[in-house]
């Protein structure tokens, strides 16, 4: 194996030592582009030389920033708007028929990269304040990327990440124009919390189980087994009556068991051991 092949595997195994990721040959032509600016800042030309530096005892803070640099944050306000309608028009309101007594439902967005997904969903809420008041929503987010989340947590973005999937009326109603860019508005920044954490490591975070998890083009990076261990855990983190969103091309048909299709819900699936009517007025 020449040296630049196995500098090249060596970055793979610590993407998925450390997200789960799994760095296929296909992705690999990208390394050297995604790890340009760490070349730069340390005066290196190649990965060789990079793999060097990291064998330094003393290297963790750079081998996270390898990690970071080669993670996809790729994401944007109201992502696939045909599969997000979805939400306020027939998955929230059933929800809110099955949380009817209790008044309260709790979200995960696992992968929410730098919040887009997070904050449209919370602007849902803040677009329907009437039919949710006196509700308890509790939104969470999580993302393995340190950077990612410090973003989400700002609630600033550019003139360009605001014109992906907002309407001009929408970023009026939502947003303020500051000299660091757009800034999310308190009513809808005070709805959501985030957290790093690692969707196959970390402790599940808020409360569970919750009654929507969405997980939207995460486990696109996993290998087979892993995605299998991620589904594990995700089916644990669901309400027996709740629901799992997955991206508009991922489906659990042939990765698991634990999940089954909603029905007429494209993207949207249930726990497969369906529960009893009874068990369901029990939970809720």
């Amino acid at each position: 194996m020449e040296a630049s092949e196995a500098s090249h595997q060596i970055i793979a195994d610590l993407l998925e030592a450390r997200t789960g990721q799994h760095l296929t040959e296909s992705r690999r032509w990208r390394v050297n582009s995604a790890l340009a600016g760490i070349f730069r800042q340390h005066g290196i030309s190649n990965v060789d030389q990079l793999v060097c530096l990291l064998a330094d005892p003393g290297s963790d803070a750079l081998a996270q920033d390898v990690v970071e640099a080669l993670l996809n944050n790729e994401t944007y306000f109201f992502r696939d708007k045909p599969t997000f309608d979805q939400l306020p028009g027939e998955v929230l309101p059933e929800l809110a028929h099955r949380r009817r007594d209790v008044r309260r439902l709790s979200i995960w967005s696992a992968g929410c990269s730098t919040g887009q997904e997070v904050y449209s969903l919370a602007m849902l809420f803040a677009e329907q304040a009437e039919r949710w008041q006196d509700w308890t929503i509790d939104i969470i987010g999580t993302d393995v990327s340190h950077r990612a989340i410090s973003i989400a947590r700002g609630g600033i973005y550019s003139q360009f990440e605001v014109q992906r999937g907002l309407g001009v009326a929408q970023m009026l109603r939502h947003f303020d124009e500051t000299p660091g860019g757009w800034r999310l508005r308190d009513e809808v920044r005070q709805m959501v919390r985030f957290a790093q954490g690692n969707l196959l490591t970390a402790a599940h975070p808020g409360r569970l189980p919750f009654d929507l998890v969405l997980c939207r083009n995460v486990l696109l990076y996993f290998d087979r087994q892993v995605r299998h261990e991620a589904f594990d855990r995700l089916a644990r983190a669901v309400m027996p009556d709740g629901f799992l969103m997955l991206g508009a091309g991922e489906t659990v048909v042939g990765q698991t068991d634990r999940f089954v299709p909603a029905q007429r819900r494209a993207s949207f699936f249930e726990p497969a051991a369906a529960p009893t009517l009874a068990t369901i007025r029990k939970i809720a």
